[in-house]
């Protein structure tokens, strides 16, 4: 009787670890798609930033900028 509850208990705690690192994983590959689907930031709201920054947007800077940005989430 006390073999089967200490099984019971080993069997559900596996279950929920591995339902956590599951969880875990299907949730992370899931941010990464929807980041690269729906970028945080576009062209048009980093050069409305240099702006208010004071600065003059070029499109060299901004396609750098991208770029850089870009390399980063990769």
């Amino acid at each position: 009787m006390t073999l089967g509850i200490v099984w019971v208990i080993i069997i559900a705690l596996l279950t929920l670890v591995g339902g956590v690192a599951l969880g875990f994983f299907i949730a992370r590959r899931y941010m990464m798609n929807y980041l690269k689907k729906n970028p945080p930031i576009n062209e048009q709201m980093l050069r409305t930033l240099m702006m208010q920054m004071g600065q003059k947007p070029s499109q060299k800077k901004i396609n750098q900028m991208m770029r850089s940005m870009n390399n980063q989430m990769k």
